[in-house]
């Protein structure tokens, strides 16, 4: 995993350093944009029920404090680096500045399996951690959050003992926490989500009239997809207006998990038809003639999690039919003839091996990284719009940034003020991007690129 850390690090940074070098930007401030503040590096004992001391090693890093305090997830992973923590730090300062947050960027991470820790060992391991970096970060300084293998749980038990070495509480310190804690409501579904507020923000401007100057390569397959589009297009909103019922516009979702459950379960409100969802062990479609039926979302996770695996969960219009589906690979899936192919799950996964093969019109990064550099260039040259994670992913830490002014505030919103608050952001920081985009004529992430680098740089004083 250090060597994959090492290749993600040099490929934000260089992605970093290009974007950079075309705004003009000169030497130093590029040395800026790219070296962290500071690298926290420590080992740490935790002790076992068994009576034994484990050494563990963790990370925090702080890469970029020019847009407001530090902001990123905590990882638990028995394949960390370094290298990767550095590399995720430095992808959340471009994704709070394409947010348009008041943060920068940080990241953490213990190198462990937490699979295999009892509750007792993983909750020792949390208020070990904490205590090593506790003097580092605070709600105006750096605010984690989960990520991998981390949870609202974790969270509790990190602000807690935060709170023993502080002697004082500091609600706002970490985001991601239990509802009773000061968490904030819509924050579990909201990055699934933010991601369809986005899809929906770029189709409402697909169906504008010149919105295809973004698209100066657009293709035939593309073409149709506009055309299907604009008849059955309404750009909805969470009062439950949906697209038309004869919408035929296919979505297939790779990752059954928090981020691609409520992407699928969201889109499928919102009346896109999901025809394909997978999770680590494979994935599920219902043929119907030459096409896919649309699976009824919400009945496929009662039935996975009763059954333990999608297999035989061919869920459609509310019932579950144990025969009338097929199992696929992950692989099959990327490969599928939807309009909107969906990774919700690993990075790399639409790589040059598989690029040539992919029929979507329009990709959704859900995953940090789910299209290598190759692919990109490829399926960009194609006409393939690819909406890049540090967008399309990001209201996972938006509304963690409701949930910090909320607990600055003392004060609580509903969840459908969360969310409505979500769909204000999501739209905005779309908007931002889509029109330079357009202006420029280049693709949505280097467009993304160039919006965080310039608030960032904008941020620069002397």
């Amino acid at each position: 995993m250090e060597n994959q850390g090492k290749k993600m690090l040099e490929s934000a940074q260089a992605l970093i350093k290009e974007t950079a070098k075309n705004l003009g930007f000169d030497e130093e401030i590029i040395k800026r944009l790219i070296e962290p503040e500071m690298i926290c590096e420590f080992s740490f004992p935790v002790k076992m029920d068994d009576g034994q001391i484990k050494v563990f090693k963790g990370w925090r890093v702080q890469h970029n404090s020019l847009l407001g305090p530090y902001k990123g997830g905590i990882r638990f992973h028995p394949q960390t680096s370094r290298e990767e923590v550095q590399a995720l730090a430095t992808l959340m300062t471009i994704k709070c500045a394409v947010a348009g947050l008041p943060y920068g960027g940080a990241k953490g991470g213990v190198l462990v399996d937490p699979k295999k820790l009892s509750s007792a060992e993983l909750e020792r391991l949390s208020r070990e951690y904490v205590k090593k970096i506790a003097h580092f970060i605070g709600e105006d300084i750096d605010v984690p959050a989960p990520d991998v293998n981390t949870n609202p749980q974790i969270m509790a038990w990190m602000i807690d003992e935060y709170r023993k070495i502080k002697g004082y509480q500091s609600k706002a310190t970490f985001t991601g926490k239990p509802v009773a804690m000061g968490g904030s409501l819509g924050r579990t579904e909201a990055t699934g989500r933010g991601g369809v507020i986005v899809l929906k923000a770029l189709l409402s401007e697909l169906v504008k009239d010149g919105s295809t100057k973004i698209l100066s390569r657009l293709n035939s397959s593309l073409t149709l997809l506009k055309q299907k589009v604009s008849k059955n297009f309404v750009l909805p909103s969470f009062n439950n207006q949906k697209l038309k019922s004869n919408n035929e516009i296919t979505i297939a979702v790779q990752g059954f998990g928090n981020v691609g459950y409520y992407f699928a379960k969201i889109a499928s409100e919102a009346g896109f038809k999901v025809v394909a969802v997978s999770d680590s062990k494979g994935g599920i479609i219902k043929p119907k003639g030459e096409n896919m039926e649309a699976l009824d979302i919400p009945l496929v996770m009662e039935c996975k999690k009763e059954k333990g695996t999608l297999a035989g969960c061919y869920c459609a219009g509310g019932v579950c039919d144990t025969k009338g589906g097929k199992t696929i690979t992950n692989e099959e899936l990327l490969e599928l003839p939807v309009d909107i192919l969906v990774p919700a799950a690993l990075e790399n996964v639409i790589n040059e091996k598989n690029m040539k093969n992919i029929k979507a019109k329009i990709i959704i990064e859900m995953a940090n990284g789910p299209v290598t550099e190759e692919a990109y260039e490829y399926l960009s040259k194609k006409g393939v719009v690819i909406v890049p994670d540090v967008l399309a992913n990001s209201g996972g830490v938006t509304v963690s940034y409701l949930e910090w002014v909320q607990n600055k505030a003392g004060y609580y919103w509903s969840e459908e003020e969360v969310n409505s608050k979500l769909e204000v952001m999501m739209k905005k920081a779309f908007e931002a991007i889509w029109e330079k985009a357009s202006k420029k004529k280049i693709p949505l992430k280097q467009a993304a690129f160039e919006v965080a680098l310039e608030r960032i740089v904008a941020a620069m004083v002397g």
